[in-house]
């Protein structure tokens, strides 16, 4: 073989799925690209440790490739009905990674967490500009309920606040 010419290795990876740890926080932001997320990262961890949220990691070596949050708390909690519902949001998973079953794995993983806890229903949102997106969560059996002008905003890791405005379409899935 000459080094004009092309190869190719395999390579197996175990994937472990499994929730953030401290040590995970700085790792969240995947070589600076999200960096400006790092208090929205704080903030779900305390949450997480309260019980209000929990962040779902696909780990590959030690390094989150994947994640998904879990929103367990919120005022509408329950359905006038008592049915417990749950909200995922800050599905991503890396590039490289992409395509592969890990985004997949991670809602799976998510909804499996939710029935054990007695959820009845989860919701999640698909950026309109993000049609990928909406194919997966309609895949794995959630449905458009309404849409959502998706303004919210954050405070980044210099202490700015930052408006987003993302319309979105809010998916839902009942879980029973």
């Amino acid at each position: 073989m000459t080094a004009t010419e092309r190869h190719t290795m395999l390579l197996q990876m175990k994937v472990v799925f499994r929730r953030a740890e401290q040590s995970d926080l700085p790792k969240l932001e995947w070589y600076g690209e999200y960096t400006h997320f790092r208090r929205v990262f704080q903030k779900a961890f305390e949450d997480q440790k309260a019980g209000r949220r929990l962040m779902l990691l696909a780990d590959v070596n030690g390094w989150p490739v994947g994640q998904l949050f879990i929103q367990l708390e919120s005022v509408d909690d329950f359905y006038t009905d008592g049915t417990k519902r749950a909200y995922l949001y800050s599905l991503r998973v890396m590039d490289a990674f992409q395509r592969q079953g890990i985004g997949t794995a991670l809602l799976r993983e998510a909804e499996a967490i939710l029935i054990e806890r007695g959820y009845h229903s989860v919701s999640i949102a698909a950026a309109k500009d993000n049609p990928g997106a909406r194919r997966l969560y309609e895949r794995m059996g959630f449905r458009v309920f309404t849409e959502d002008a998706g303004r919210w905003h954050y405070v980044d890791h210099e202490g700015r606040t930052r408006q987003v405005v993302e319309p979105c379409w809010v998916l839902e899935k009942d879980l029973r």
